[in-house]
C-alpha cells in the first residue's frame, strides 16, 4: 500500500498544477459570476487589502467575504480568468515568474494587508518582501499542512518538526523543478516559503496551515468525487471500515476566517482544516443530501491493496491505515479553534459542490478527475463478493 508520503506528493501535485496553470484551462471561456454574499455584518474599519492570486478556489471566496464586509481589494495574478465580482475589486496584472514583473506592477503603492494565496516557490515571497516590506502592515502566507515531517503522531500542533529542503538553494527552484519532483518539494518548498515571509516581515506575519480544501470551485475533485459519485446512485465502492479518520475545510469557511483573522491582525501560526470525523460519517453525511438510492459496500484496506485501489487519488479523502499514517486527519486545531475558526455543516458543503459541479460544461462533468473509474468500481465490487460472498452493501 502506498504511504503517508507518497500521498502528500500525490495531493501536492494535483494542487501545484491547477494553482500555478491549470485552472484557467479547466474553467469555461466565459467570465466567471460571483453574487455578494448576503447579511454578512461590516466589519469595524475598513481595509485595504491586497491579495496575491484571488481567482483561484478560496481566493473569489476572500474576495467576497471581504467585499461584505466593506473592505477596499485590490487583485494581482497574471489575468487569465476572467472574472465578475459583486462590487468594485481593482485587478493589477504580473508573472511572479518574470523578475520585476510584481514590483512593476504594485509600484510604490500601500496597503494594510496583503494575502498570499498561490505562492508554490520561495523566491515568490522572496520577491514579495522586497517590494512590500515597507507597504503592508501584515503578510498573510497560505501554506499546507504538509510542511510537517513526521506524520505518526496524532495530534501535530503548529510545533511539530517541519520537512527539510535538502536541495542546493530553495531560493533557486523554478515551477520546472518543482513539477519534475512530482510533489517531493512541495511541503519542503512551503516551509523555506514560511521562512521567507518570517525574514521580509518579522512579527508581521500569518501563516495558515490548510489541510484539504473542499467544496464549490473545486477543480481537483479531491471530494467532489464522493458528491457526484453518491448522487448518481447505486452500489458505491467505500474503502476500509468506515472508522478511518478525514478532516477537510471548506473553502469558504478557511476564507472568510482569514478575513477575520486580518481585521482583528492576528498573527502567528495555525493549522486550519477541520474537525475529525469518520470515513462512514463523511460518506453517510453526503448521502444525506442527495434523493439518489444508493448504498455503501465496505472494502478492507488489504484488498483495496491486493487490487491495487490506492486510497487518496482513487479513493478521495481517504488514506489507508498504516503506523506511519496515524497522525492523518488527526491535525490538531486548537491554536485556530481560539482565534474565532468556525465551520459551517457538512450538508451546505456537500449540497453546494454537486450544484456547483453541475454548472459545469458536459464534456467536464464527463471526467471527473480524481476517484475510481465506474467500471472498474464494478470489477472491484464483484472480486470483493466473489472473495467474501457478500451481495450487496449497506
Amino acid at each position: 500500500m502506498t504511504t503517508r508520503r507518497t500521498f502528500v506528493k500525490l495531493a501536492a501535485g494535483a494542487g501545484g498544477a491547477l494553482g500555478v496553470g491549470g485552472v484557467s484551462a479547466l474553467h469555461a471561456a466565459a467570465p466567471v459570476r460571483y453574487s455578494p454574499l448576503q447579511h454578512v455584518e461590516r466589519a469595524r474599519r475598513q481595509l485595504d487589502i491586497l491579495i496575491l492570486g484571488g481567482t483561484g478556489f478560496t481566493g473569489p471566496h476572500q474576495v467576497r467575504y471581504a467585499l461584505a464586509r466593506g473592505h477596499r481589494l485590490t487583485l494581482l495574478n497574471r489575468g487569465q480568468r476572467e472574472v465578475e465580482w459583486p462590487g468594485e475589486v481593482e485587478e493589477l496584472t504580473a508573472d511572479r515568474n518574470v523578475p520585476g514583473s510584481v514590483q512593476q506592477a504594485l509600484g510604490d503603492r500601500e496597503w494594510d494587508v496583503c494575502i498570499d494565496n498561490p505562492t508554490t516557490l520561495p523566491h515568490w515571497v522572496r520577491d514579495a518582501g522586497e517590494v512590500l516590506k515597507d507597504r503592508v502592515g501584515q503578510y498573510v502566507f497560505i501554506s499546507t499542512i504538509s510542511v510537517y515531517s513526521d506524520n505518526s503522531v496524532p495530534g501535530m500542533d503548529e510545533e511539530t518538526a517541519l520537512a527539510v529542503y535538502e536541495g542546493e538553494d530553495p531560493l533557486k527552484e523554478t515551477m520546472e523543478t518543482f513539477r519534475s519532483s512530482r510533489g517531493r518539494l512541495y511541503g519542503p518548498l512551503k516551509a523555506a516559503a514560511e521562512r521567507e515571509a518570517e525574514k521580509w516581515f518579522p512579527e508581521r506575519t500569518t501563516v495558515i496551515r490548510p489541510g484539504l480544501i473542499v467544496g464549490p470551485g473545486d477543480q481537483s475533485d479531491r471530494f467532489t468525487y464522493w458528491p457526484v459519485r453518491i448522487d448518481r446512485g447505486g452500489e458505491v465502492l467505500a474503502p476500509g471500515t468506515g472508522e478511518d479518520p478525514t478532516q477537510i475545510i471548506d473553502a469558504r469557511d478557511l476564507a472568510e476566517w482569514t478575513i477575520r483573522m486580518v481585521e482583528e491582525r492576528h498573527t502567528g501560526i495555525y493549522n486550519a482544516t477541520g474537525k475529525p470525523r469518520s470515513m462512514a460519517e463523511l460518506l453517510y453525511g453526503v448521502r444525506a443530501v442527495t434523493t439518489s438510492d444508493v448504498t455503501f459496500t465496505w472494502v478492507p484496506q488489504e484488498f483495496l491493496a491486493e487490487q491495487q485501489v490506492r486510497g487518496w487519488s482513487d479513493m478521495p479523502v481517504w488514506v489507508p491505515s498504516e503506523p506511519d499514517n496515524a497522525g492523518w486527519a488527526r491535525v490538531s486545531i486548537t491554536r485556530a479553534l481560539e482565534r474565532g475558526l468556525t465551520f459551517r455543516p457538512l450538508a451546505p458543503t456537500a449540497a453546494d459542490t454537486l450544484a456547483w459541479f453541475g454548472t459545469l460544461p458536459a464534456e467536464r462533468q464527463s471526467e471527473v478527475l480524481a476517484g475510481i473509474e465506474p467500471e472498474r468500481e464494478r470489477e472491484v465490487l464483484a472480486a470483493w463478493k466473489s472473495r467474501s460472498g457478500t451481495s450487496r452493501g449497506a
